[in-house]
């Protein structure tokens, strides 16, 4: 039986005609693997499978995943990410531990304000959902303003996500955005790029962060993740999903709440 294999253009440009065709061809890829972004096992001449190049300073490694899960496509990391991802083919940590994250590339976020982001699994409407709480640092001024105001959920909502009164119900997809979670892990949340080109990282992880399976699990069942945005002090480091979802509750009626569901990169 012929191999399910896909390899994206961006892909065979970085590895050359060559391996692709041997890729291609069945002679270096393996017929059963991990997926990198689910973890369960795949299997190329038994269903469509991506390849997954990641890109580190000096090394790259070839990944495999579900078509399902993610797209055929090169994701560029750092040395560190990539060699940690490459060692930690395993233990989840606790959904509370918030990875330190780089400053938005965008001119929105001001170089001063980290986003501090912590996963957790929410229950709407009786099912459980993956979720993204995102909460800068310092207060997150406007573009070219010298004020001391806080204009994070502002400029989130000129972006299209929404205001949340209530935790009831699944926000709407935003469309554009999406979250990266490749092996087994999440680095990025992406945003449109500019005048229709490539999306480029909102906010992503110095390293990878870990998630637990039953998150993994939602984030694969509902091929997407809300993301809940407040501004600081509003929801703060909660060490467990129910006072997580407290604050949720407080900051929503509270009017600081901001939402929208983001799909999996490239689904």
């Amino acid at each position: 039986m012929p191999r399910m294999l896909d390899v994206g253009d961006d892909v065979r440009a970085e590895i050359g005609d060559e391996e692709a065709d041997r890729l291609l061809a069945g002679d270096s890829a393996p017929g059963s693997y991990d997926c990198t972004s689910c973890r369960t096992p795949g299997d190329c001449e038994q269903e469509r499978t991506s390849t997954v190049l990641f890109i580190g300073d000096e090394t790259a490694v070839l990944a495999f995943a579900h078509a399902g899960c993610l797209p055929s496509q090169v994701v560029k990391v750092t040395e560190e990410q990539l060699q940690g991802a490459v060692r930690s083919i395993s233990a989840d940590q606790p959904h509370q531990e918030a990875a330190p994250a780089a400053p938005a590339p965008q001119k929105a976020v001001p170089e001063q304000a980290v986003l501090g982001v912590t996963s957790g699994l929410i229950l709407l409407a009786g099912e459980l959902h993956p979720a993204l709480v995102v909460e800068p640092t310092a207060p997150i001024a406007r573009p070219g303003t010298a004020g001391a105001g806080d204009d994070f959920l502002p400029l989130l909502i000129e972006q299209g996500f929404m205001p949340v009164t209530e935790l009831s119900a699944a926000p709407a997809v935003l469309h554009g955005w999406s979250v990266l979670l490749a092996m087994g892990q999440l680095h990025a949340v992406l945003q449109p790029g500019t005048d229709g080109g490539r999306p480029v990282a909102w906010w992503q992880a110095h390293q990878p962060l870990q998630v637990t399976e039953g998150w993994r699990t939602a984030a694969n069942k509902h091929q997407q993740v809300l993301m809940f945005a407040a501004p600081v002090g509003s929801i703060g480091r909660q060490p467990r999903e129910d006072l997580l979802r407290d604050a949720l509750d407080k900051a929503a009626a509270n009017g600081q709440l901001v939402a929208a569901a983001l799909p999996l990169a490239g689904t």
